[in-house]
């Protein structure tokens, strides 16, 4: 679930941020696409490290 939200919330931030800099439709994708990667790595990091702790 973390994961989940993590990948949604990055695909937005990295999508906002592009067009805040003036990218154009490409340039929006890309930062969607690297932001929603490392949020959900950072969501599984956080998952696992919940899971080992309960």
């Amino acid at each position: 679930m973390i994961v989940i939200a993590g990948f949604t919330l990055g695909a937005i931030l990295g999508g906002l941020t592009a067009k805040r800099r003036g990218g154009k439709g490409f340039d929006i994708a890309q930062y969607a696409i690297g932001y929603a990667l490392a949020f959900s790595l950072l969501g599984l990091i956080i998952t696992i490290i919940i899971e080992k702790l309960a």
